[in-house]
């Protein structure tokens, strides 16, 4: 899919812990984000972003491609409840932090997967830039399962 796609369509989150704005592209082995990193997010400290956002930023990445499968359509509508977790992040290199008002795109591909009925272990690998600097590298693991919204 190559239309810009609402991130929320696809993963729980909403603000302040939303490090997506839009899905540029997605398909079911990579995926491609862009995020505007604003003044008031939780994870800017002294005008940048700090390594943490920038972990939250892959993870909710990653996740899309996974969540994709629990979603009944890219409009959101008859959506499910999924929760998700970083099971484990890999050869993780941060080269550079970025600032209030940059934009970051983040890119993921599978590397793995394995679908059970109602959740999905995965692996992938991720970089995230900001312009044509890589800011960020790294493998990680996701656990994504669909849950009984009324547990929630």
């Amino acid at each position: 899919m190559d239309t810009l796609v609402d991130i929320r369509n696809y993963l729980p989150h909403r603000e302040p812990m939303l490090m997506v704005d839009l899905i540029l592209t997605i398909d079911a082995q990579s995926v491609e984000t862009i995020f505007l990193i604003k003044e008031d997010n939780i994870f800017v400290d002294k005008n940048t972003f700090i390594e943490a956002g920038l972990i939250e930023n892959v993870a909710q990445t990653c996740s899309s491609i996974v969540a994709q499968k629990y979603f009944a359509n890219p409009d959101g509508e008859e959506s499910v409840s999924v929760i998700g977790f970083i099971s484990t992040l890999k050869n993780l290199k941060i080269y550079e932090l970025p600032k209030v008002n940059n934009s970051i795109i983040t890119r993921a591909t599978l590397v793995s997967k394995f679908a059970g009925d109602d959740y999905t272990l995965c692996t992938m690998s991720c970089e995230s830039f900001h312009e044509d600097k890589m800011l960020l590298e790294c493998e990680i693991n996701l656990f994504i399962q669909k849950t009984n919204s009324a547990v929630l």
